[in-house]
């Protein structure tokens, strides 16, 4: 018996015993076209082939994971470097960061609605404290000086208490800076990605009596505007 019949046979028998192209072709070192024209009329039980499925989905699994870990190890990396590139923020950039910010996401004066006190809204908390130290630091306002107000869709209303001791904690107010808690209708059709234990809603910084201060930020970003120059 020559080889080749040697190796067909051997190949035919591992494949009735249910192992997989793949793995066949790690015992015999042959062409993949060879082997699967050896295999095509070999038959395998329902059973040995949802066993080859599974050992597939398995392989498919520890593929994903070895590149989830390299992917996370790669943006970790990234993060890293990227943060050090940073260094430490001087008051006048942390001065700038604060006018961007309110820019973005602050109130806004119009025509049809004067004297509009200052106010930042926003969900992120890292961007909440960011706001309130550049308050601080720049406007030298203390906490007394901040009112707050949460914004939650109607189904969250069980989970106020807690979501109210969440945004005291991570913004370091008090309860007697709380302006109120503000419910909306809850449309159960939504698609939103923000729902759940994890969503705490929205929250308005608000600095009361403060129209000229906001008038003042406006004219820091006109200013920014107007000399941002690229060289």
């Amino acid at each position: 018996m020559d080889a080749k019949t040697t190796e067909k046979e051997a190949a035919v028998a591992l494949r009735r015993r249910g192992f997989s192209y793949s793995q066949i072709l790690g015992v015999i070192p042959v062409a993949k076209s060879t082997l699967s024209l050896w295999l095509r009329e070999v038959g395998i039980s329902k059973r040995q082939q949802q066993k080859i499925t599974t050992r597939r989905l398995a392989a498919a699994h520890r593929g994903g994971e070895i590149r989830k870990q390299d992917r996370v190890r790669r943006q970790t990396d990234i993060y890293r470097q990227a943060e050090q590139e940073i260094g430490t923020v001087s008051k006048r950039e942390l001065w700038l960061m604060g006018i961007m910010l309110h820019w973005a996401e602050g109130s806004k004066e119009k025509e049809s609605r004067p004297g509009v006190r200052l106010q930042f809204s926003n969900s992120d908390p890292a961007m909440l404290k960011l706001f309130l130290k550049w308050l601080f630091v720049v406007f030298n306002l203390t906490t007394d000086d901040i009112r707050f107000e949460i914004f939650l869709h109607d189904s969250c209303r069980e989970r106020a208490r807690a979501i109210l001791c969440f945004w005291l904690e991570e913004l370091n107010l008090r309860r007697t800076n709380l302006a109120g808690i503000y419910f909306k209708r809850h449309n159960p059709k939504t698609a939103r990605q923000n729902a759940g234990k994890s969503y705490y809603g929205q929250v308005r910084i608000v600095v009361p009596k403060s129209s000229q201060l906001n008038r003042r930020i406006w004219g820091w970003i006109l200013g920014a505007q107007k000399n941002c120059r690229v060289v």
